[in-house]
């Protein structure tokens, strides 16, 4: 079904439409966005971009100009996910919904005009969590194969919400009072189960290769980091960027910074050489 987005000001030539696909079994249809550059080749690369929120809050349609810029200067195809929020909808929904939106791409990837070997999860914050969380699912369950993940300071590990020592982390935008509500949230039970919580998953070998970012300042960077050394150690080609005095999602209140440029240019290059547009 085809309905008229609740779009912004886009890049020019960038097309937007609103959709409604299969959900998950027994759970709703999933309401998602997709945009269009111009000209866009049939069997184009595509990414599946996942809204941060804590896993409470925000909104594919909020992040309408950050998917059409991907969409406009990579040259790709790009869908935004609607996924149900906690508390609401706790963890598996939420997860499952991702799921369904990457499985529509692959499945209907002919009518998309996208290459089904070349899509790219990407997500920031709660969205980096759903993304990591979303590549070990897809690796287990073997219907589709993403090409590549990124994640912007993910929230990755629910053990963070236990600390009470945080080594000044954690001061600006996204505090560990948040974090208790986000995690409490989207598990809705104690913790038993490795998707929700990414970082706990053992074995992480054979994962697409991934970039993850995270200022120094934000409360996600040790978690950040040891996930990527693990990556790294489970032969995943994974490159690490830690941006010092950084806060969580630094680059949003300040993007014309020149860290917030470098770290944003690194982020893109990235995701031109893990869908093969280099």
């Amino acid at each position: 079904m085809r309905a008229r987005a609740k779009a912004p000001a886009l890049p020019d030539g960038v097309a937007v439409e609103e959709r409604r696909i299969p959900g998950p079994p027994g759970a709703p249809d999933v309401t998602v966005f997709v945009y269009r550059p111009p000209n866009l080749p049939a069997g184009a690369a595509a990414i599946l971009n996942i809204h941060g929120g804590g896993y409470v809050t925000g909104s594919a349609a909020a992040y309408h100009p950050q998917s059409a810029a991907y969409a406009r200067e990579l040259g790709v195809l790009v869908v935004g996910v609607e996924y149900r929020l906690a508390p609401g909808t706790p963890f598996p929904g939420p997860l499952e919904d991702c799921y369904a939106a990457l499985t529509w791409m692959a499945r209907d990837a002919d009518a998309l005009g996208l290459d089904p070997a070349r899509i790219a999860l990407v997500g920031d914050s709660a969205g980096g969590g759903l993304a990591a969380a979303l590549a070990q699912l897809a690796h287990d369950r073997g219907e589709v194969r993403p090409a590549f993940q990124l994640l912007y300071y993910p929230m990755l590990d629910d053990r963070t919400a236990l600390s009470a020592d945080h080594a000044g982390r954690g001061e600006f935008i996204w505090r560990p009072a948040s974090n208790v509500l986000g995690w409490t949230s989207y598990l809705g039970r104690p913790p038993r189960m490795e998707y929700a919580a990414p970082a706990r998953r053992a074995d992480l070998t054979g994962l697409p290769p991934a970039w993850i970012g995270v200022g120094t300042l934000d409360l996600f960077c040790p978690e950040d980091r040891d996930y990527a050394r693990r990556l790294q150690a489970a032969g995943v080609p994974c490159e690490y960027v830690e941006v010092p005095g950084a806060y969580h999602a630094f680059e949003r209140f300040a993007p014309d910074s020149a860290v917030a440029r470098t770290f944003t240019a690194s982020a893109l290059t990235a995701l031109r050489r893990g869908l093969g547009l280099t």
